[in-house]
């Protein structure tokens, strides 16, 4: 079984663009003005990099 990624939504503070939108490799993420970061799971190759950097920890792998 394969870990994914998953927003915690309660740890996003979604009143700012999400820093780690930007440090994915492979743009698995986005997001919607300042509401929480969404992930393509096809795209996504859970390497842990944005989970890392998230500061809130609302990205969890």
């Amino acid at each position: 079984m394969e870990n994914k990624l998953k927003v915690i939504i309660a740890n996003c503070p979604q009143d700012h663009k999400c820093p780690a939108v930007g440090v994915c490799p492979v743009g698995a993420l986005s997001q919607k003005g300042n509401e929480a970061p969404v992930v393509d799971h096809d795209v996504c190759i859970r390497c842990g990099k944005c989970s890392d950097f998230c500061p809130m920890k609302a990205l969890v792998l």
